[in-house]
């Protein structure tokens, strides 16, 4: 038999005829060497529907697994080759109850999904691979992903236009525009009339400021709002603002854009899907899944992983599926399994039912903080119980979309009849549900919540009552610190007073409640601790979930009806996650009043939530820092790491998207809902919060009428459409990429300029210094460059010297495919905490000639005289989304070793990925109890037969001698490290 094609996605075009669809030899499951042919079947007697029914395996052990490892048996057994994959690794996960977290198993996902942010270096590393390939003799043309990738450019997305108005972005250079930007007026845009989108019979043209679906108390007269035609019921074009950031995008974003288009073309099994389209996370919910793949005659589940921490989000469809780093995710593509500890399974036991004004978000914020109390890091999470069924499949994903947060490698929601009645108003074929049903119950794969019996068993239990839940929000500054509504305004006070820390601001007491007076656009207002100047409505997490954002519109027409406003001066916006959540605020009638109160749709990515927004105004920003303010952002996004939003916003509050719009109405978050009023209505009477908040009934009844199979059908009929900026989009057709020397976006990396045929012995590290002394919780967000790239920063000053303005540096994330930028602005975070400098700032010493410098100019200096680097760190080091630039930055700086207490595992294995050694204090040891002060040298040797776990000696020219654990959990890890990571093991086997 003839290996499986990759099946066409529900929502992208077939590819072109010329393109040839791979397979990874281990996907061939008639090979010879498979031991498991003889549980081949047949579904309900169909030859063309075959499949493993593993469930006949091995009884009542199979009976006993949880759903999660049941996927990852079906997938070892499918893909068991005897040599990525072996028969004992497919028994030691049916023997999962003995022998989870003492085994590593491999795992072979049937897809890929990759964002532009981290997906731009996998898709460099490819190309710069193939050119190695061809250096040492090789066939370039062999490098091609093995594994079905999907590449969402999402992440790009910066917001110059909002509430119809130029923001003065600090970067909206970076490309040729069809208009310069500095010759857009800020006015108010007017109302276009237009035409209907090729629909037969129209009557006339849709009027976009003047007609909008009335429905009574729907009905909105509100101009410069997307509409719908009055006589099709369907979406006229998008608003002003998003087509002005979409170009604005594409002309500073061109060079990534042309080299995504070039990687489609060239490398097989690669769809890019265009800036504008939506978001990865919800790209992947709505459009890429398939929960049951059918490759010509076979089924089997399916399963994903990404290079984002929140590709978690589709396991609440059932899907399996986990975030991990661009350098594993490359390895995948390339036809490698996951390697990955067989893991411990929490059972999270769902019961009751969540208040009506507990928003999905409340249900998410406390199960996070209940699962990080009951340390599931490293581990799945798996839900059953009654609450189950009460949740629908869009709160399920925002569940699974924050289990990073609280440190599992994903939250698992098995398929039942809520996911089936899902799929079935999304627009999935009836036959294909109907065999999809058929199969994951023969496989027992499907939920049956009337019969309790048939619940697995799970390594630990932990019981959750939904209707205990009261609405949250979280912050000041990390996911997991969650403040009560009823306790917001006490709490933020009691943060005044703390000393600065994870909570703490350390106010002066005479001065927490100094009023700083600013005129702005004509009127003056008064600033205080508190209050409210970024309010942002975002992709990430929340947007996936219909109630939640319809919530946030409802509460908008109420607010508005009562005639209550947002400052000007806050930096609202609203960035859904997809075209279909504009689709269905704009259809339910809502969308109107959420731009009234300058919430207006900004496009379509992450922008706030990855620090893309807008600079304050600069009145704003000046009395800010002349009264010294705690000055607050609000965001319904997953996280509010300090200083990630702008650099005077020094408290961030993850929030549903109603609370989003409260606060904002409010202007401040040091308030008590129960007791104070959101704003005065024109006839002076208070308007509280429990006034406007929408019941679960409205809820209920808009959801129900507006989010329909037909909202998906038109996006899945856009989404094949395509984008016309992008199908214009000229892109070189070469094997080798034509690398620009002068392009300051794309760059061949450095990374295989030392790569031999044959890896070399295992090097000592001698003498090396310390490039940074580091403590607790160093998040990925202190390591990676993200966000803006600062003025005075070292990456700032390549570009400089390389004729560009401040205009035009574009943001970090938009140059990860150079590794010169990323390079300069690893460790670049204002927040990083160095020892050795004693206060936040992205500095260090250089110790042979004592002078503080950049982190980088630093470690230039080092590498110029032939030093090695480590870091000393504390517990918990890389936290945070993963990223891969938290190693490869580290790595290009010349650091060899990270000696710390603990390791986040997603960005441990990233440093094993890039060759860095992940070297780990004994227990109850760390810098400070061994009397280390960082300003020693270090010297460590590596044994030729290295193991995992094995006990090392370092040594420092003081004399002093102290023991480390190489913190590799596997043979797999070693062997990657000897190479000199995933991406030289993976080149040598082209050769």
């Amino acid at each position: 038999m003839a290996p499986p094609p990759r099946p066409p996605s529900p929502s992208l075009p077939r590819p072109p005829p010329h393109v040839e669809l791979i397979w990874s030899p281990a996907m061939d499951p008639t090979r010879p060497e498979c031991p498991f042919q003889y549980l081949i079947e047949t579904l309900n007697d169909n030859p063309e529907k075959k499949f493993y029914n593993i469930s006949k395996l091995g009884g009542t052990k199979y009976d006993i697994l949880p759903y999660s490892i049941r996927v990852l048996l079906e997938a070892a057994v499918r893909n068991c080759d005897g040599f990525l994959v072996k028969k004992e690794d497919a028994m030691n996960i049916l023997d999962w109850k003995t022998k989870q977290n003492n085994v590593e198993v491999p795992f072979y996902p049937a897809r890929v999904l990759l964002q532009d942010f981290t997906g731009i270096p996998a898709m460099v590393d490819f190309a710069a691979m193939r050119e190695a390939v061809k250096n040492l003799g090789g066939d370039p043309m062999k490098v091609h992903p093995a594994c079905p990738t999907d590449l969402t450019v999402d992440h790009s997305l910066q917001i110059d236009f909002s509430k119809c108005a130029i923001q003065n972005a600090p970067n909206p250079g970076g490309g040729d525009l069809q208009r310069p930007l500095a010759k857009v007026s800020p006015h108010k845009l007017q109302p276009r009339k237009v035409p209907c989108r090729g629909q037969t019979g129209c009557k006339g043209p849709c009027d976009a400021g003047e007609s909008s679906r009335n429905s009574g108390k729907f009905s909105a007269q509100i101009e410069n709002t997307p509409v719908l035609c009055p006589f099709h019921l369907q979406p006229v074009p998008e608003p002003e603002t998003v087509l002005k950031n979409q170009e604005v995008e594409f002309g500073r974003n061109r060079e990534r854009l042309q080299f995504f288009k070039w990687g489609s073309k060239v490398f097989r099994n690669v769809a890019v899907i265009p800036p504008g389209t939506g978001m990865a996370h919800q790209m992947n919910l709505e459009y890429l899944s398939r929960v049951v793949f059918e490759v010509k005659d076979f089924l089997y589940p399916d399963s994903v992983v990404g290079t984002d921490s929140h590709t978690t989000m589709v396991n609440g469809l059932g899907i399996l599926g986990w975030g991990v780093g661009g350098i594993e995710t490359e390895a995948v593509m390339l036809g490698m399994p996951v390697a990955l500890t067989l893991p411990e399974v929490v059972g999270c036991e769902l019961t009751g039912l969540a208040s009506p004004l507990a928003t999905s978000i409340d249900v998410v914020l406390s199960i996070t903080k209940q699962l990080r109390q009951a340390g599931v890091a490293g581990k799945f999470v798996e839900f059953f119980g009654t609450g189950v069924s009460q949740l629908s499949v869009a709160d399920r994903t925002t569940i699974a979309n924050m289990c990073p947060e609280y440190g599992a490698i994903l939250s698992f929601f098995p398929v039942d009849n809520v996911t089936l009645k899902h799929l079935k108003h999304t627009g999935f074929d009836k036959a294909k549900l109907e065999s999809m049903e058929a199969y994951l119950k023969a496989v027992k794969l499907f939920r049956n919540e009337q019969i309790s019996s048939e619940e697995p068993e799970y390594t630990q239990i932990i019981q959750i009552d939904l209707s205990s839940i009261t609405p949250y929000v979280s912050g000041p500054k990390r996911p997991q610190d969650r403040v009560a509504i009823t306790n917001m305004k006490s709490d933020f006070q009691a943060c005044l007073n703390e000393k600065i820390g994870f909570k703490g601001f350390q106010i002066a007491t005479e001065k927490q409640n100094d009023i700083v007076p600013v005129e702005y656009e004509g009127n003056e207002y008064r600033l205080s601790h508190g209050s409210v100047v970024i309010a942002a409505v975002i992709s990430c997490t929340n947007n996936c979930n219909p109630s939640v954002m319809l919530a946030a519109g409802l509460l908008a027409r109420k607010a508005v009806e009562a005639g209550l406003m947002v400052k000007p001066y806050i930096r609202t916006s609203l960035s859904p996650g997809s075209g279909m959540v504009t689709h269905y605020l704009s259809s339910s009638g809502v969308l109107p009043y959420l731009s009234k109160l300058g919430f207006e749709v900004v496009g379509y990515g992450c922008s706030t939530c990855v620090g893309n927004t807008a600079p304050l105004p600069e009145a704003i920003r000046n009395a800010i820092k002349q009264g010294d303010l705690v000055a607050c952002g609000v965001l319904s996004g997953n996280k509010n790491f300090e200083g990630r939003l702008c650099d005077c916003v020094r408290a961030n509050y993850l929030a549903s998207p109603p609370l989003v719009v409260a606060y904002a109405i409010a202007g401040t978050v040091n308030i008590d809902f129960q007791t104070e009023p959101l704003g005065i209505d024109p006839n002076g009477k208070n308007i509280y919060l429990h006034d406007v908040w929408p019941t679960r009934e409205e809820l209920q009844q808009v959801e129900e009428e507006y989010v329909i199979s037909s909202m998906f059908k038109e996006l899945k009929e856009k989404m094949e459409k395509g984008n016309k900026r992008w199908n214009f989009l000229e892109a070189p057709e070469s094997v080798l990429f034509p690398w620009d020397l002068k392009s300051t976006y794309i760059r061949c990396p450095s990374f295989f300029d030392k790569l031999a045929k044959e890896p070399v012995s295992l090097q000592p590290i001698e003498n090396a210094h310390v490039l940074l002394y580091l403590g607790d919780s160093v998040t990925t967000d202190h390591i990676s460059p993200a966000g803006s790239i600062a003025r005075n920063s070292a990456a700032a000053k390549y570009l400089t010297n390389k004729g560009l303005t401040p205009r035009e540096f574009n943001s970090y994330g938009a140059r990860r495919g150079n590794d010169a930028v990323m390079t300069r602005g690893t460790f670049a975070n204002i927040k990083l905490l160095n020892k050795f400098i004693g206060k936040p700032a992205p500095k260090t010493v250089h110790f042979p000639s004592g002078q503080t410098l950049d982190v980088f100019e630093a470690a230039e200096l080092y590498q110029k005289e032939g030093i090695p680097l480590i870091i000393l760190a504390g517990k918990k080091y890389g936290l945070g989304s993963s990223r891969d630039w938290t190693a490869k930055g580290p790595f290009l700086l010349g650091v060899k070793a990270i000696i710390a207490e603990s390791y986040e595992k997603i960005h441990k294995g990233h440093l094993i990925g890039i060759g860095i050694a992940p070297l780990q204090f004994l227990p109850g040891e760390n810098a400070n109890v061994l009397g280390l002060t960082g300003k020693e040298q270090f010297s460590v040797s590596f044994p030729q037969e290295l193991f995992p776990g094995i006990t090392l000696d370092i040594k420092t020219n003081t004399g002093k001698v102290f023991s480390v654990i190489a913190s590799f959990e596997n043979d797999v890890e070693t062997t990657i490290y000897k190479h000199g990571g995933i991406l030289n093991y993976v080149a040598r086997r082209f050769l």
